[in-house]
């Protein structure tokens, strides 16, 4: 026999190890943060939408002294825009503001004030309400009521 060492190159597994725990570690801080982030992001657009959706309700009633026959085109109005299925983060509809089980376009529809709700399918994001009276809400959930039981002002 020879008596030369032969020396190895690489990694043992101890070093791969402590690289496997670093980059779950890493994981672990940076996905909740992420989530939360676009939680927040797709918040801030349905607060963005229903102001938008306000002034286009306003909008209507210069032209018309009422807000009768306003539509949310498309219908049902999701976000993101266009988004199906479980892609779908909020759903906002607009009631007649006096008797909230009927839209605007409905001919019992008084047409003298409105409420915009803005559901999430997120339990973990808050649903929104906006009102011509003044009334804006927000609740943590995918339920909310008109009335805005429970939730806190916006």
């Amino acid at each position: 026999m020879n008596g030369s060492i032969k020396s190895s190159s690489g990694f043992t597994l101890i070093e791969l190890m402590v690289v496997v725990i670093i980059v779950a570690i890493f994981a672990a801080i940076a996905i909740p943060s992420y989530q939360s982030f676009i939680r927040r992001s797709t918040a801030a657009q349905a607060q963005q939408e229903i102001q938008r959706i306000a002034t286009l309700l306003e909008r209507s009633k210069s032209r018309n002294f009422n807000y009768l026959g306003f539509t949310l085109s498309p219908a049902p109005f999701v976000i993101p825009t266009g988004s199906t299925g479980s892609n779908v983060k909020y759903t906002i509809t607009v009631r007649d503001g006096t008797d909230t089980s009927i839209a605007l376009t409905d001919t019992t529809a008084s047409g003298q004030e409105y409420i915009i709700r803005a559901l999430s399918n997120d339990n973990k994001n808050f649903s929104y309400i906006l009102s011509s009276t003044g009334l804006r809400c927000k609740k943590l959930g995918t339920t909310m009521d008109y009335n805005c039981t429970g939730a806190e002002a916006w």
